[in-house]
């Protein structure tokens, strides 16, 4: 029985993943080098699409981005609110219901600049956004593209 629920579990996830590398398919041919208003358009329709609290949550994360990372370029990446700098995404983040996650994922890329040493976190589980959640994302992400 445990199998099984394991195996709807992979086979569920794994459509899921097909289906967010067609959207990133799709991102690419629309979306050669993203225009920042089709980018952020793009982004705040898929920040709308997000049921609640993922998108209050998702609103004030944007918010939270583009005031400390002005020169970073909305964009969606695989059908998730992402932000890139010359075409590389610096950073992204998803809904719980994107792979029926307990919380919001925020995940910083490579070209992000949060190297500490041999290891690092580049991913972040929010549960909830309160002020100190907001300064500690506001200093993480001016520290990814400093």
């Amino acid at each position: 029985m445990a199998a099984n629920n394991a195996n709807q579990r992979a086979g569920r996830k794994s459509a899921e993943r097909r289906a967010g590398k067609s959207s990133k398919s799709a991102e690419a041919r629309a979306h050669p080098i993203a225009d920042l208003t089709e980018g952020e358009s793009a982004l705040l329709a898929a920040i709308a699409r997000m049921p609640e609290p993922d998108r209050s949550v998702g609103h004030r994360i944007h918010e939270i981005i583009r005031a400390n990372a002005p020169g970073l370029t909305p964009r969606t990446w695989y059908g998730m609110p992402a932000y890139s700098k010359e075409g590389s995404v610096v950073c992204y983040f998803r809904g719980r219901d994107k792979f029926k996650e307990r919380y919001i994922t925020l995940g910083f890329n490579d070209e992000a600049h949060l190297d500490e040493g041999n290891l690092w976190p580049i991913v972040y589980a929010i549960t909830e956004l309160t002020p100190p959640e907001e300064a500690r994302v506001a200093a993480i992400v001016k520290r990814a593209v400093g």
